[in-house]
C-alpha cells in the first residue's frame, strides 16, 4: 500500500512535524506539503523521507493560511497513493479528491473555536480586529465543510478528542503521539532546567521569564523558534527586550543537541495554555527528567502529580514553590518518569496506525 502523508508545512521545528515526518518513514510513503525547510528537516534526522512541497505560501498572516488551504484544495495525488493521512490544520483541504483517508488530529484550529475572541482581540485597532473576524467567520465555514470529507479522524489526546466533539461534532478513538525512548539517556542532574516549545503567546514563556526572576539561584534554558509568518515574531521580539541572566533562549537546535540537554538538565517547566498533548514532557521523562507543568490541557494526560513531577496552577508563586520543591531532589522521580515514558513509544502508537489504515 503507497501512503502519502499530508503535512501543512515545514517550518519552525515542531511535535507535529516530527509525528508527520516519523510516520511517513514508517509506512514508506512521501511527505506532501508547502513551505518545506531543509535545514528543519535534518535537524529532525529525516533527510531519507520523500518530500514533496506544492510550492511556498505567502509569508504574512492571515494570507500563510489562505494560501496553503487554497493548495491542499487544488492539488490531485488521487491517482498516486492507496491511502492518505492528513495532518495539521490545513492539510485536510485536499481530503475531498483524496480517499481512503485519515485524519491525525493535533487539535481543531483553534483561532476558529475556543480563542477566536482572543485572536481577534489581539489585533492592534479597530479596522484589523474587524478584518480578523471575518476571516476568522469565513474560514471556519470552510474549515467545518473540509472536515466533512474526512473518512476517520483520530485524536492525539482526550482533550483533544474533546474539541473534536465540541467543534465538528465527530467522535473519534485516541493514538497518543510517539517517542523513540531509545533516543532519549540521562547523564546527570545538572544546574539548569529547560523549557523546550515554538515562542508563541499560548506558550506563556513570558510566565516562565517571570518565574526564574524570582529564583535567581536557577538556570534556565529555552530551546525553540518562532516563524516570521504568523504571530509569534511579534512575540519573541517583545521577549527579548528584557531576558532575565538566568536565562538563556538557544533557538532552533538539531536533535542531538536536544537529546544532550535532556539528558544533562534538571527537569522540565511547561506553561503552555490548555496544550493539545504535548510531546515534551514525555521526551523528558525517558531521559529521567522530573516535570512542573501548568494543570491544564494534555499534560494531565502525561505528567502523573508527584510521581514524575508535579502539576500546579498558572501562576508565578505555585511554578516557584515547584521547581524549589523538585529542585531538592530531583532524582528521586528517575524511575518512574522512565517507566512512564515507555507507554508512548513509537512501536506502540505505529501499531495502532497500522491497525487503523488496514482496516480502511
Amino acid at each position: 500500500m503507497k501512503v502519502a502523508v499530508f503535512l501543512d508545512y515545514i517550518g519552525s521545528i515542531g511535535g507535529g512535524e516530527r509525528v508527520a515526518l516519523m510516520l511517513a518513514r514508517a509506512l514508506k510513503g512521501d511527505i506532501i506539503t508547502t513551505d518545506v525547510s531543509a535545514e528543519s528537516i535534518y535537524r529532525l534526522g529525516f533527510t531519507d523521507v520523500n518530500v514533496i512541497s506544492l510550492g511556498s505560501t505567502i509569508k504574512f498572516p492571515p494570507l500563510k493560511q489562505i494560501s496553503a488551504s487554497l493548495m491542499f484544495a487544488t492539488c490531485d495525488f488521487a491517482k498516486d497513493y492507496d491511502f492518505f493521512i492528513f495532518s495539521g490544520n490545513w492539510s485536510h483541504y485536499a481530503a475531498g479528491k483524496h480517499r481512503p483517508n485519515l485524519w491525525y488530529c493535533y487539535t481543531p484550529v483553534r483561532a476558529f473555536y475556543d480563542l477566536r475572541k482572543k485572536m481577534v482581540s489581539r489585533q492592534p485597532n479597530w479596522l484589523v480586529r474587524q478584518l480578523a473576524a471575518i476571516w476568522i467567520g469565513t474560514h471556519r465555514w470552510f474549515d467545518q465543510r473540509s472536515v466533512r470529507n474526512l473518512e476517520s479522524i483520530v485524536a492525539i489526546s482526550s482533550n483533544v478528542q474533546r474539541r473534536i466533539l465540541e467543534f465538528h461534532g465527530r467522535q473519534c478513538e485516541i493514538i497518543y503521539p510517539p517517542i523513540d525512548t531509545n533516543k532519549f539517556r540521562f547523564f546527570e542532574y545538572g544546574d539548569f532546567w529547560l523549557s523546550v516549545n515554538r515562542m508563541y503567546p499560548e506558550k506563556r514563556i513570558d510566565l516562565q521569564f517571570d518565574v526564574f526572576r524570582e529564583l535567581p539561584e536557577e538556570k534556565l534554558v529555552i530551546v525553540g523558534s518562532y516563524s516570521k509568518g504568523d504571530h509569534s515574531a511579534k512575540y519573541f521580539r517583545e521577549l527579548i527586550e528584557d531576558i532575565p541572566d538566568n536565562i538563556e533562549i538557544r533557538g532552533a537546535i538539531s536533535e542531538d543537541e536536544l537529546i544532550d540537554l535532556y539528558a544533562r538538565c534538571k527537569g522540565l517547566i511547561c506553561t503552555a495554555m490548555d496544550e493539545d498533548f504535548g510531546l515534551t514532557p514525555v521526551e523528558a521523562m525517558a531521559s529521567g527528567k522530573p516535570i512542573v507543568a501548568v494543570n491544564e490541557g494534555g499534560f494531565k494526560e502525561t505528567v502523573i502529580n508527584g510521581r514524575t513531577g508535579l502539576l500546579v496552577e498558572a501562576n508565578k508563586d505555585d511554578l516557584v514553590r515547584a521547581i524549589k520543591e523538585i529542585s531538592k531532589d530531583p532524582g528521586r522521580f528517575r524511575e518512574t518518569c522512565m517507566e512512564r515514558a515507555m507507554e508512548f513509544d513509537t512501536s506502540i502508537f505505529l501499531d495502532k496506525m497500522k491497525k487503523l489504515i488496514s482496516a480502511a
